[in-house]
């Protein structure tokens, strides 16, 4: 069996990071014609394939859609600040790539749902935002004859291809900065039975274990993606007396309430609790004070996404790429320096 390349593969023998990559493939005249010219021949020698290079882009016909499950018992998806920047990430990849984009009213609950969905559709291929309760199901699609792929990290057992960030690391180096700030009690706010969240909150444990301390199930809450849904959990854990010096939030949604109730219950931040969010919306640039978190480069994933679907010649034919995390410091952990973990 042939092996598939990913722009990963790409970017080390070409040594450079996986954005510039992908703006390469892309003809992005932000990189230069003779850098482009050498991943060009590089992705050539791999065997990647590569139609959408100047020439070779997608017809005007070739549209994709984008499908955005919800989970039971949870509205106002579409509005989640998050999936507003993710979906620009796609839009502005399809518009540089010429072609259309669709979001689709769709809201698959089962296998025969998606089954339904992919036999029925027009469009080129299917970008599904999140595989959550729905991976057990995906999986069972792989070799459908439309191609999909999937926002979202990789999970074990998976068999379709999906593009996402390094959910482990991401919550490992919110707990280390903490940790090595002096915070000792540290909690963490999200909802661990979700895949993504679980993977964020064991890079959190290892983080609190590498450092001498103990996880304590008593500060993990099983916080959702909304204000108000965290705040309330802040309010619950502050009415029971635990004690508590920083929050790691699974989202800055999260993150944004966790602070938000803080206020209303006299405590600083970061004075008194130090809070670190995940995602880098840029409401999280502006909340008081501005938020400390571990961004995802949403614009490449958007990109990468549509290009894995306009350059698979079938549904096979594309790899899950992993993207890097970062921590962004700014006033709500009260330090300036950037974490490194190195190796670890």
């Amino acid at each position: 069996m042939t092996k598939k390349v990913r722009l990963e593969d790409i970017a080390l023998e070409a040594g450079v990071s996986i954005a510039t990559v992908s703006r390469a493939l892309s003809d992005n005249p932000a990189v230069s014609d003779k850098t482009k010219r050498r991943i060009w021949d590089i992705a050539r020698r791999q065997g990647y394939n590569i139609r959408s290079l100047p020439g070779g882009g997608a017809s005007a016909a070739t549209t994709l859609s984008v499908i955005v499950p919800k989970p039971q018992g949870r509205d106002g998806w579409m509005l989640d600040p998050f999936f507003q920047e993710l979906l620009g990430g796609i839009g502005e990849a399809a518009r540089s790539l010429q072609c259309d984009y669709i979001v689709s009213h769709a809201d698959p609950q089962n296998f025969d749902d998606l089954s339904r969905l992919l036999d029925s559709s027009r469009a080129s291929g299917i970008i599904f935002l999140g595989q959550s309760f729905l991976h057990e199901r995906l999986n069972r699609l792989v070799g459908h004859p439309m191609k999909f792929i999937v926002w979202g990290g990789e999970l074990p057992g998976q068999e379709y291809a999906s593009v996402g960030s390094d959910n482990p690391r991401g919550g490992e180096m919110a707990a280390a900065h903490l940790a090595r700030l002096g915070r000792t009690k540290i909690a963490f706010f999200g909802d661990t039975n979700a895949p993504e969240i679980n993977q964020r909150y064991q890079g959190f444990r290892r983080a609190l274990e590498r450092f001498g301390l103990t996880p304590d199930p008593d500060l993990v809450f099983p916080a959702h993606f909304e204000i108000e849904s965290a705040a309330n959990s802040m309010h619950s854990l502050i009415s029971r007396g635990k004690d508590f010096d920083a929050v790691v939030c699974a989202s800055d949604l999260i993150a944004i309430g966790v602070i938000r109730a803080l206020h209303q219950q006299g405590r600083t931040v970061p004075g008194d609790v130090s809070v670190v969010g995940y995602d880098d919306i840029q409401l999280a640039r502006y909340i008081d004070p501005p938020l400390t978190t571990v961004g995802q480069d949403l614009t490449l994933a958007g990109r990468l996404m549509v290009m894995k679907l306009l350059n698979a010649s079938g549904p096979d034919d594309m790899r899950s790429e992993r993207l890097p995390t970062e921590l962004i410091q700014r006033d709500s952990c009260g330090a300036s320096t950037l974490v490194d973990l190195g190796g670890s």
